[in-house]
């Protein structure tokens, strides 16, 4: 029976309070779920995106205060702060105003962004990866840090000239998936193509700086280093490579072939030793999907001047770390009878190591992290050019000779570096 008089009226309103109660805690926890699934999806994806290895402070570390200088082969452009302080950050800009710089390359100003931020790949993401994205930067601690990106050289400062650059390179518009590919492929190919922007390293440019798609992920040099080709190729690239290979090195900077060390070791330590261990696996399938280019060639021959001359240096300095037939100790020292990076099509990294040494990344999987010391000093430009033919053309690699002069123009731009 229901309650009647003052009692059954107290009772029910009391109900109705509880009710009431009961459905706003109900929402408010769901709103609560909801806002934390979005900060945690948008610090995943500034993981993926790899922000935080151009936009961290130089000099005090600080995470997303800018000013990094992000080295272009036209001049040095100021990676800016990006945390939520309202002056120098990204405080008082919108979401939609955010869009549009992460996606299509253009400041709240109208100001065209320079390609040094990879807004063509970033296009790739979707509208509500981005604003997760900014949602998670809004909780970062405001800095106060003023940064002027603009530091190239006249005419190129004036970003005008962007609007040619974006018309010629720039192509709107989210991942599409392929619809005759696997779940796994089309995962690794947005990761690839949208924040993990693998092509702004590993592709061939244009001499206007833009992408040659026709010959995504075959290797390119930048900043002293060259991105070796990344496809399935079998002697240029990760032919040999299994995708287990692959995720072991995007995990720890390590595989039974090779050690990350230069820009890559960054991108292993801010962004693919973070990854989830599908989205590595997905990656590797897509790399190795990539069909091969490179046709067969044929190593120089033992009974030349500068193999000899290579192999007697090779035994001396090398033989101790990476043996006398080139394998070296897995996931230790490279393998260099096994690694197509030893043939690229350019030697600049090949060159740099030995000139001055490496020290490869260190992470939680791959803690040690082995440093190969600098052989610049004790070799001259003709000794370390053979070196280098002779490593290039043994144990089954096939390359262009190295010459003294390739090798004398190198040191003279790396001592002009100070990384």
């Amino acid at each position: 029976m229901p309650s009647r008089g003052p009692a059954g009226t107290l009772l029910r309103a009391a109900g109705a309070i509880v009710a009431t109660v009961s459905c706003f805690t109900l929402a408010r926890s769901s709103s609560v779920e909801q806002d934390f699934s979005k900060l945690e999806r948008g610090r995943y994806l500034t993981t993926l995106a790899d922000c935080a290895a151009c936009h961290r402070d130089p000099i005090q570390g600080r995470d997303f205060a800018g000013g990094r200088p992000i080295e272009t082969p036209f001049g040095n452009v100021l990676a800016p702060n990006i945390t939520p302080d309202r002056e120098t950050g990204i405080g008082n800009w919108s979401d939609a105003e955010f869009d549009t710089a992460v996606r299509r390359g253009k400041r709240p100003d109208g100001k065209l962004l320079y390609p040094a931020m990879p807004f063509p790949y970033y296009a790739r993401m979707s509208k509500e990866d981005v604003a997760a994205i900014r949602a998670y930067l809004n909780t970062m601690q405001p800095v106060h840090n003023l940064v002027e990106p603009d530091q190239l050289p006249f005419p190129l400062d004036l970003r005008v000239g962007m609007r040619v650059w974006d018309a010629l390179y720039f192509k709107d518009g989210s991942f599409l998936p392929n619809p005759s590919k696997s779940a796994a492929w089309n995962r690794g190919a947005e990761l690839v193509e949208g924040p993990g922007h693998c092509g702004a390293c590993h592709t061939p440019k244009t001499l206007l700086g833009g992408d040659k798609t026709d010959r995504a992920l075959r290797g390119y040099s930048m900043q002293g280093w060259f991105a070796p080709d990344i496809t399935n190729d079998e002697r240029l690239g990760l032919g040999a490579w299994t995708a287990a290979d692959i995720v072991d090195y995007l995990k720890s900077g390590h595989n039974r072939f090779a050690a990350a060390s230069g820009p890559m070791a960054e991108e292993v330590s801010y962004s693919t030793s973070r990854m989830k261990q599908d989205d590595l696996e997905a990656i590797a399938t897509y790399l190795k999907d990539i069909p091969a280019e490179s046709a067969a060639a044929a190593p120089l021959s033992a009974d030349d001047p500068s193999m000899q001359a290579g192999a007697a240096i090779y035994r001396d300095l090398c033989a101790a770390c990476h043996k006398l037939d080139g394998t070296g100790v897995a996931t230790l020292f490279p393998n260099l009878a096994a690694s197509s990076s030893v043939a690229s099509r350019e030697p600049t990294s090949l060159i740099r190591v030995v000139l001055r040494g490496g020290q490869s990344v260190s992470t939680s999987v791959a803690p040690t992290g082995p440093r190969m010391p600098a052989f610049g000093w004790q070799l001259n430009d003709a000794e370390l050019a053979a070196l280098l033919t002779y490593i290039r053309n043994s144990w089954g690699h096939a390359a262009m000779p190295v010459t003294e002069r390739t090798v004398r123009n190198a040191r003279s731009r790396l001592a002009a570096r100070n990384d």
